[in-house]
């Protein structure tokens, strides 16, 4: 607020916007059928449809959700077109931490901008200030930090020390990893090509999972319903990607990839904590075993089953 600034209060309500969610993409798309199949929890006709969806998926990540940049493709069906949207909004994004940061943080705003793509292609993706400048200490950087949360740029998510309820009691502060507003938006802010996200499954693999991690963790920030961090063991032999607190329960979510199914983590976690169920995201069809539920990445809005 601005000195002299005057605020109703208690005469505004407050909406958080989103980015469009994959399901509805479809929707958008004109894909009313396929969008409602996951919460339907209709695995036979998923799977009847694998490969269309998976291919939406590709433009999903090639696209991302933000409403300008899936306007155009409906209209061109033409992604270098959504390219250079997608590069507008991020000229945007950059003029406006000049305009709207104080002088001094503009260049360490910059600094952990232009340093996400790279912490999220590391195999382990907690935040490393180290990517910033070597020898980068977290007071140096945090204001600069909070400011592109507050700006909705980038949102975190935090380690907990254990899947208690509620997990924001076992929140830890000083490690978190960092996501992007939008896949798309990573995806152009990376200056990943157009044409190697479309071939084969390349796209689900690109730099160590970045692509498909900030994707899952995208579609569970837009439910809203509940509260999502992530867990590591002491020495980081094993981590859970996503914590998922819903209701009474606390579920663990690991994302694979590709149709990679090894769940090493998974059983660590299991072992340690044995939660009343265990879900892996991957590009396999639905499978549920004695203990571990996959869900196919293309139909995430089914969580948690």
């Amino acid at each position: 607020m601005h000195a002299g600034t005057s605020f109703p209060v208690g005469k505004v309500e407050f909406l958080d916007l989103y980015p469009l969610s994959f399901e509805e993409f479809l929707w958008a798309l004109g894909e009313s059928s396929l969008a409602g199949l996951s919460r339907g929890h209709d695995w036979q006709m998923l799977e009847s449809f694998r490969d269309k969806l998976i291919d939406y998926l590709k433009y999903y990540y090639c696209v991302g959700g933000m409403p300008e940049c899936v306007n155009n493709f409906i209209a061109t069906r033409d992604l270098n077109r959504v390219r250079d949207v997608q590069g507008r909004l991020l000229d945007a994004y950059e003029q406006d931490f000049s305009k709207y940061a104080e002088p001094a943080m503009v260049p360490r705003v910059r600094a952990v901008w232009n340093s996400i793509p790279s912490q999220l292609a590391r195999e382990q993706k907690k935040f490393s200030y180290d990517l910033i400048r070597e020898g980068a200490r977290a007071r140096e950087y945090e204001v600069a930090i909070q400011w592109l949360c507050d700006a909705g740029l980038i949102h975190k998510v935090y380690r907990a020390s254990k899947p208690g309820l509620p997990l924001r009691v076992y929140q830890e502060n000083n490690a978190f990893k960092l996501f992007m507003v939008d896949t798309g938006l990573l995806a152009a802010h990376a200056h990943i090509p157009m044409k190697t996200m479309l071939q084969g499954s390349d796209l689900f693999r690109e730099a160590k999972g970045a692509l498909t991690e900030q994707y899952v963790a995208q579609e569970l920030r837009l439910r809203g319903d509940f509260d999502v961090f992530y867990w590591s063991s002491d020495r980081s032999q094993a981590e859970i990607d996503f914590l998922i607190q819903a209701g009474e329960s606390v579920y663990p979510l690991e994302v694979k990839a590709t149709e990679n199914l090894q769940a090493k983590s998974l059983r660590v976690y299991r072992d340690k904590f044995s939660p009343p169920r265990s879900y892996r995201t991957s590009l396999s069809p639905y499978r549920e075993e004695s203990w571990l539920t996959n869900i196919p990445l293309y139909a995430l809005s089914a969580l948690p089953v």
